[in-house]
């Protein structure tokens, strides 16, 4: 998924290494270069886009920006609600103009410089002035006026009108006497990356030490002065695999220790194996089919590259939405463990989710799909072929899938057959994902499939689809000025209540004008080698992920599992007890405990609900350009 994105962790990703399939290292995970290290080695199956935080898009780029960077706010592991971070409180003013943190004193730099109110001002008036900065976290500070460092451990934040979203702040702290001297135009292709002559500076868990944007492996040394406490272990290496089979296949062969997002197949099979546990996570987030609904460039506002002009029509794109099979997208894309989607919300969060009237609804009907095309002009001519309404050909459409998710490929084949149905041409294209980010960026496809997670708030996901992220986030060159207007107007209000309504509407107009079909809310199967590591915690906790969460609380807390303990008395931890023999194991995703949580079962999988005050609140954000699934 992408974050953006979302995206998310508020977003926050993971990286990894890009072999060929059936590359055998031929030595254990845990074994360092330097055998006395300890290694935790997670495998995914996309690289990160880039260490610029102020550049990446990849749901890998956000994980290795939380091992390298502190955040003003962090997330509860259990509930996701704001918890202190580099800010160990925080106030704001009955008029919501005025938000005052103050930090935890002491944060250095791993340059030994210390960490101020200065850097926080610094990072977030440069997304604040909206230049590229902006294009990733400026949701987060819509309305923001200024920021002022008031002494070295307080930040004052003044608004021109409330902003929702506060004091939900995800965005990594850079430090001031670094990024200052890179100037608006250097920071678009600033790499952020190790060499000999520029380590980089974070304040983080983790240092960054190997490693370049869309490369094979990525080496996180652990900072033994970290100021909440040394990690348990020496460094996490994120490997690259080309699919998730390869990726695991080195989990059972001992290579690595996690394997990140994997089927519901491979889970099922990775579940009996001795010394493995498998399972599959909540996953706040959606998949879709998106169109290219007409880029433009964005400085000129003439066309941009060559989709098919028939995808500018809602009507035709709606119509479109009764040729998708959903069930049959469950159960031989997601082998079961999703369900049907229908809106850019959730249906975990239930508050927040406007659901389509049972007359409105998708369903699977190709003879409703050929009658919305009949009477919006798109007639079916002599050679079962539709035409445009003028009478010229449609001509083929593009159908572009991810070729390291086979989910995505199936999706498009299944689509594909069923436009063929309903008389139209289309042609399935398996891209690599950084590949097909340059493509919609450059607006050369009809249409892609990928998927986004959703943080707890979902105002950063419905910004990526506001006018202002076209060429940016909004990857459907969709724009409706009422959806942004409704944007701006729940962004400022005062209370969650008042937000409900413009939210609702705004998923209403996106799915009636349909530049996307969204086609499931999935879960995301993980497994690690449990013989070897303890003390994983899902987020949220039960039923969550282990890693690619809001936050790095597991990357904290994992250890061989000759030192567990008691997980620091983290009980539903993984092999939390097991040193002493007990051998408690993790939570399994659903199970109860005294923590309010309800279980809700997701396409045969069973996952957790937690229930905050008056709404449902769960995981995760954007998973990026390429975890955009």
């Amino acid at each position: 998924m992408r974050v953006a994105a979302a995206t998310a962790l508020t977003a926050l990703l993971v990286p990894v290494l890009a072999l060929g399939a059936g590359t055998d290292l031929g030595l254990p995970a845990a074994v360092a270069a330097e055998s006395d290290k300890v290694t935790f080695t997670v495998g995914l199956t996309n690289e990160a886009d880039s260490f610029n935080p102020f550049g990446g898009i990849e749901a890998p780029a956000f994980e290795a920006w939380g091992l390298m960077y502190d955040q003003l706010i962090s997330y509860d592991m259990k509930d996701m609600s704001p918890k202190p971070g580099l800010a160990d409180s925080w106030e704001t003013s009955d008029d919501g103009l005025t938000w005052t943190f103050d930090l935890h004193p002491g944060v250095m730099w791993s340059d030994g410089e210390p960490l101020t109110a200065r850097d926080v001002a610094s990072t977030f008036n440069r997304i604040a002035d909206g230049g590229y900065e902006a294009n990733t976290w400026g949701s987060y500070l819509t309305s923001v006026k200024t920021v002022e460092a008031v002494d070295d451990v307080t930040v004052k934040m003044l608004l021109k009108k409330p902003n929702a979203v506060l004091p939900l702040l995800p965005i990594p702290i850079l430090p001031e006497h670094i990024w200052g001297d890179i100037d608006d135009k250097e920071v678009k292709t600033y790499p952020n990356e190790p060499s000999d002559s520029q380590p980089v500076v974070g304040s983080g868990a983790f240092r960054f030490v190997e490693g370049t944007a869309g490369g094979s492996i990525y080496r996180f040394e652990a900072n033994p002065d970290y100021w909440k406490g040394a990690p348990h272990i020496d460094e996490v290496v994120f490997r690259v695999f080309k699919n998730d089979d390869s990726a695991a296949q080195a989990l059972t062969k001992g290579e690595i220790d996690l394997v990140y997002n994997i089927n519901a197949l491979q889970v099922k099979a990775l579940e009996g194996q001795d010394g493995i546990t498998a399972h599959n996570g909540v996953s706040p987030g959606f998949s879709e089919i998106a169109f290219n609904v007409g880029a433009t460039d964005t400085e000129t506002g003439e066309p941009l590259g060559d989709g098919n002009p028939v995808l500018q029509d809602p009507a035709f794109r709606h119509a479109l939405g009764y040729a998708v099979d959903l069930d049959q997208i469950v159960a031989k894309a997601f082998q079961g463990a999703a369900e049907p989607g229908d809106t850019i919300v959730p249906s975990t969060y239930s508050n927040w989710k406007w659901d389509p009237p049972a007359d409105q609804a998708f369903t699977f009907d190709l003879d409703k799909a050929g009658q919305l095309l009949d009477e919006a002009g798109y007639s079916l001519g002599s050679d079962g072929r539709r035409t445009m309404p003028d009478g010229s050909p449609i001509g083929t459409l593009r159908l572009m899938a991810r070729s390291e998710s086979k989910s995505s490929l199936t999706t498009m084949q299944f689509f594909a057959e069923w436009l063929d149905q309903i008389g139209i041409d289309s042609q399935v294209t398996s891209v690599e994902s950084g590949k097909l980010t340059g493509l919609i960026i450059d607006g050369e496809y009809d249409a892609f499939e990928w998927g986004w997670y959703v943080e707890p708030d979902p105002d950063s996901m419905l910004s990526y689809l506001t006018c202002g992220q076209l060429g940016n986030w909004n990857d459907a060159w969709w724009c409706d000025k009422e959806y942004d207007a409704l944007y701006q107007e729940q962004n400022s209000a005062l209370s969650v209540e008042d937000r409900y309504t413009p939210v609702k509407r705004m998923q209403e107009i996106f799915f009636e004008q349909s530049p996307y079909l969204v086609t499931v809310y999935e879960s995301i199967g993980e497994a690690v080698r449990s013989d070897r590591w303890a003390c994983l915690q899902e987020q949220p906790d039960p039923g969550g992920t282990w890693v690619v969460q809001y936050g790095i609380t597991s990357y904290l807390q994992v250890r061989p599992i000759e030192d567990a303990g008691d997980c620091d008395g983290v009980t539903t931890a993984l092999n939390a007890g097991a040193a002493a023999g007990s051998g408690d194991q993790a939570t399994a995703a659903g199970a109860s405990d005294d923590s309010g949580s309800m279980p809700l079962v997701l396409g045969g999988v069973v996952l957790a609900v937690l229930v905050i005050g008056a709404g449902v609140v769960l995981t995760r954000r954007r998973a990026t350009a390429s975890d955009r699934e």
